[in-house]
């Protein structure tokens, strides 16, 4: 499975580094490909050492004004000239996705990919791994949409929450495997 990551470039605690890692690992290990921004730096790095490490293959999609920050020696990397291009590519070489902590870039990566998958533009299963429950807030936020009528489809149809990676690694084989 091509396993898309969206993540921070920025170098994080432990409280957050650990839990990429192992989800990294599971990737790695289960022969998985990560789908990466292709940044060599912060836990964007940290993801990406723990699928290489692991055995798993590396995707990554850059883009020029990053080009820079690119981690060098993977299976597979493509440059592309902006980010809405790099969101786009991402998405199509992926067959899940799994959106860890970040900030507004990762924010934003995430709303389009359930934007696109609400108006089922894609149904590749969405996980959101609330490490350190980093994104209660917005579980909330998001339950206050579907409570609401916000969404079109349920919650649990746009996106699972996830609180440990093994559980977020679990959801996606499982959807995989019923596609």
């Amino acid at each position: 499975m091509n396993i898309c990551v969206f993540c921070s470039s920025a170098d994080l605690d432990e409280r957050y580094t650990r839990p990429a890692r192992e989800f990294a690992e599971l990737i790695g290990k289960g022969g998985h490909t990560l789908v990466w921004g292709g940044s060599n730096v912060g836990l964007m790095k940290v993801v990406a050492d723990g699928v290489e490490k692991a055995g798993g293959r590396l995707a990554g999609v850059s883009v020029e004004f990053l080009s820079d920050k690119v981690r060098r020696g993977v299976d597979e990397m493509v440059i592309t000239k902006n980010l809405a291009e790099r969101k786009a590519e991402m998405l199509a070489r992926a067959d899940a996705v799994v959106i860890m902590v970040g900030g507004t870039g990762t924010l934003d990566e995430a709303t389009e990919i359930l934007e696109l998958k609400k108006h089922r533009i894609h149904d590749k299963p969405v996980v959101l791994l609330n490490t350190a429950g980093f994104y209660d807030g917005l579980k909330l936020q998001f339950q206050r949409m579907e409570d609401e009528g916000f969404l079109p489809l349920p919650l649990d149809r746009l996106v699972v929450f996830a609180e440990e990676p093994a559980e977020a690694l679990a959801h996606l084989e499982e959807a995989a495997g019923g596609r």
